[in-house]
């Protein structure tokens, strides 16, 4: 069900700063409970579905930068021994993820409401681009949608665990709520469509946009078993098994996703999307991804994540 005017209106003027990401952080290092946290946020007078989102953006991207393989000041031999360690970790039983039809190797799908083209296909990592998943005036209007809510996002600090805004990786993100309107709606229920997964084990959709020299680093989007605040973010829907990241414009140059692992990259072009699934929270799923700098012009996308149960 789409959200109410008021509660959009509200959530729209209640913008998540860079110092309340730094505040949520020293809370969780300091060992307060997300639930407490949350109250704290409601009694100071934010929105509940805005609170819920900036604590869980916030703790999602936090716990990820710790799951990401740290970068080594020199390509020898630590880096490697650290990126050992990790594949030698036990790996968590496999579950059911989202996926395509691609039995006999189709190059169209059908979405529901629009037929999208197979360009690419990967098994390891599992990656399937896909060509006209959006059309140019949905993408503009999705832009248009979510310009007017846009905060300043910032870059994690590796070595802390903290965040920093940075002005050589500036980007701007927000989320909408799941049906929060209809161009959302229609799209959420495509994704659905396209790669077989229930719409409400579905996040709702964020969108990102990156300046020249902004960068995603490499990360996983699944939440990692062992860090303590990830029980606490599981029980919204379970972990994350699929990703679905739309390009809304094209880039002058550079911008795509990566795939370290792999040594994939999917150049960013309107309209297309990259989809790829992780059956288990583990490295060996290969899905190590990242956004490479944009080397000119400007970049927007939307991000669908998809979780193993319902999404509350």
């Amino acid at each position: 069900m789409a959200a109410s005017t008021s509660t959009g209106q509200q959530s729209a003027q209640q913008a998540v700063t860079p110092q309340l990401r730094q505040w949520i952080i020293a809370q969780a290092q300091a060992g307060c409970r997300p639930e407490d946290v949350l109250a704290a946020m409601q009694a100071a007078g934010w929105n509940e579905d805005v609170a819920i989102r900036a604590l869980e953006d916030t703790l999602a991207q936090h716990l990820a930068s710790q799951s990401a393989p740290a970068p080594a000041p020199t390509p020898v031999a630590p880096a490697q021994t650290t990126q050992t360690a990790r594949h030698a970790q036990p790996e968590p039983q496999a579950t059911a993820v989202p996926e395509p039809s691609l039995a006999g190797e189709p190059t169209v799908l059908w979405a529901g409401d629009r037929q999208v083209q197979v360009l690419m296909t990967s098994k390891l990592p599992r990656v399937v681009v896909f060509g006209g998943f959006l059309s140019d005036e949905e993408c503009d209007e999705l832009v248009a949608l979510a310009s007017p809510r846009m905060a300043r996002s910032e870059t994690v600090v590796n070595l802390t665990g903290g965040s920093e805004v940075n002005d050589v990786r500036t980007s701007d993100g927000m989320f909408f709520q799941r049906a929060e309107n209809e161009l959302c709606d229609r799209i959420e229920r495509r994704i659905a469509t396209l790669v077989n997964w229930p719409v409400e084990n579905g996040e709702g959709l964020q969108v990102l946009h990156y300046r020249p020299g902004a960068q995603y680093e490499p990360h996983y989007d699944y939440f990692d078993p062992s860090h303590p605040g990830t029980a606490t973010i599981l029980a919204r829907g379970g972990q994350r098994v699929g990703t679905l990241v739309m390009y809304l414009n094209t880039p002058e140059a550079g911008g795509g996703t990566t795939f370290p692992d792999a040594g994939l990259y999917v150049a960013p072009r309107k309209g297309n999307a990259v989809f790829f699934s992780y059956d288990r929270p583990h490295s060996a799923t290969r899905t190590l991804h990242g956004g490479a700098p944009v080397i000119a012009g400007e970049k927007w996308v939307a991000t669908k994540w998809m979780r193993q149960g319902e999404f509350i």
